[in-house]
């Protein structure tokens, strides 16, 4: 798929729009793409409006709050930015996003505690693994590592930007917040195992689902008695026997006193939910649903979520003791970066991007939230346009009834663009993509087009690879599927001062495994059509 928009007074104007696909299926605009390294130039967006934001915002701070704010913290741009406008309170905002770009980031693997787990990212090129780079090097050779880590920083700054002061939550024990987001979690996670126990047992009778608890206490007497006087608290001793016999055959060697014992101390009140859990190593929430299923089988799961709210809190409870500060922590930090996302997807929808939700965590950097061909189209239309937004035009005029009494002419009135942001941010950006065809990513591309006095065109453009696959994993990391989805290279790019457009290549379901491109593959067939477009956008004079 290939478009092409020239800017004009008048608009973007769509020059070229093709693609080989014999469907009523506009693969630009139609769907949600893998499109796995363009997300790097929204990020790298982002990156430097922040910057620039600080920069306006913290010029107008006296020495002392610039001082504070260049202390040490979470917010380690803000902190940045504060460090340098101490040093030189007059600079200008192309020079700080010319120092923002020179900023190093680290390209080595390691562990990321992000999107609710633990992640392991690499780079294309390992020999990039143990390098430190500035972002304009990062950009070039589109090194992912980097990117994770530039995500971090605007993640954090997000997250220190929403009320509640962050840091204090994070170092204050007793900050009454701490409370406010921890239910939160509780919430939300308990909904999730809720939602997962129900969809496990509600096929089941309720016989079928107490058989299935009790083979899980895999033949132990505890654990089955913990499972049974929970789900049975009206069932006198010698009930409770006879089915600890059928469950568990060794059982039947045990004394009376060791039986009588076991009954007791297993009592319905003698411990709270997640003290059987951890007896039965069944989670306390999966016990509770078996139990409620089973006493009212037709229970929904919305009826679930509503009258398991207590209940949540109950298996929670170890959560909200100040000795478990640490593991707080990190449920508190998931909370605070999922509200962080939010306010990145508001910043991307701005510029273009084209979808409600957003993956929440570093990844979203190199691709897992998807884009479409069009957007990045748009984004590269207001990078063109100096950082102001104007209309996406595919028809410029419409005439009816021609030389008739009727003859109507419609057209469109001028363009009003809307500032998204500074020029000197899209400038900054267009160096960097420029940079990716001079030698990095596209090199192919360099000197591919002239302009109408015969030298070399400024290109610039960031690639991506889309290798979308799912995979299901078993305990301990062990791959049990995988299912190939599809696989796209994309290159957005623009071409001098006047145009700009995608070029996406797209192989869906599962004959995708059969191909190995990447997104060298977009930018050759960009240099094989180059000189084709030659003639039409920038002419040559006549031998």
């Amino acid at each position: 798929s290939f478009t092409l928009y020239e800017k004009t007074p008048q608009g973007n104007l769509l020059r070229i729009q093709a693609d080989n696909l014999n469907q009523p299926f506009d693969i630009n605009s139609q769907a949600r793409l893998d499109l796995g390294s363009t997300s790097k130039l929204r990020t790298l967006v982002t990156y430097l409006e922040i910057i620039a934001r600080l920069h306006a915002d913290y010029r107008a701070l006296d020495t002392k709050a610039l001082t504070q704010k260049a202390q040490p913290q979470r917010n380690v741009l803000a902190q940045w930015v504060a460090a340098r406008l101490l040093a030189n309170r007059n600079e200008p905002l192309a020079a700080m996003l010319d120092a923002a770009m020179a900023r190093s980031y680290s390209a080595s693997p390691e562990p990321f505690f992000t999107g609710g787990g633990l992640h392991h990212f690499a780079n294309f090129d390992a020999k990039d693994n143990s390098r430190v780079m500035d972002v304009w090097e990062a950009t070039r050779n589109s090194v992912n590592l980097v990117y994770i880590r530039m995500m971090r920083d605007i993640v954090r700054h997000y997250a220190s930007s929403t009320p509640g002061a962050t840091a204090r939550i994070l170092d204050d024990a007793s900050n009454p917040l701490r409370d406010t987001y921890l239910a939160r979690f509780v919430d939300q996670e308990g909904r999730v195992f809720i939602n997962r126990f129900y969809q496990r047992h509600k096929k089941l009778t309720p016989a079928q689902m107490a058989d299935d608890l009790y083979a899980r206490t895999h033949l132990n007497p505890r654990r089955f008695t913990s499972v049974f006087r929970y789900l049975e608290p009206q069932a006198d001793f010698n009930t409770y026997v006879a089915a600890l016999h059928k469950q568990v055959p060794a059982s039947a060697s045990l004394a009376p006193r060791v039986l009588e014992s076991l009954y007791k101390t297993h009592a319905p009140e003698a411990y709270d939910l997640a003290d059987r859990g951890y007896i039965t190593q069944i989670h306390p929430l999966e016990l509770w649903v078996v139990k409620t299923l089973r006493a009212t089988p037709k229970t929904d799961l919305a009826a679930l979520y509503e009258s398991g709210s207590g209940v949540r809190l109950e298996v929670y409870d170890w959560l909200f003791k100040t000795s478990r500060k640490n593991a707080q922590d990190i449920r508190i930090q998931s909370l605070l970066e999922v509200e962080a996302f939010d306010s990145l997807l508001a910043d991307w929808k701005r510029v273009g991007y084209p979808f409600d939700n957003i993956t929440p965590s570093y990844a979203t950097a190199i691709g897992s939230s998807g884009d479409r061909p069009a957007a990045l189209a748009e984004l590269m239309s207001i990078l063109v346009n100096e950082g102001v937004r104007v209309p996406m035009v595919s028809v410029t005029g419409l005439h009816f009834a021609a030389r008739t009494p009727y003859d109507t002419h419609l057209s469109m009135k001028p363009p009003k663009g809307e500032r998204l942001m500074p020029a000197e941010v899209a400038q900054t950006v267009r160096r960097a993509l420029a940079m990716v065809v001079e030698g990095g990513t596209a090199a192919r591309l360099a000197g591919a087009l002239k302009t109408a006095d015969g030298q070399p065109l400024t290109i610039g453009g960031k690639t991506g690879t889309g290798d979308h696959r799912f995979e299901r994993y078993g305990k301990g990391g062990q791959l049990l599927e995988s299912r190939v989805v599809n696989r796209t290279a994309t290159f957005a790019f623009y071409l001098g001062d006047r145009y700009f457009g995608t070029l996406t290549a797209l192989v869906p379901g599962e004959q995708a495994g059969q191909f190995g491109f990447t997104s060298s593959l977009t930018a050759q067939i960009l240099k094989t059509l180059l000189p084709q477009l030659q003639p039409h956008l920038y002419p040559q004079p006549p031998a």
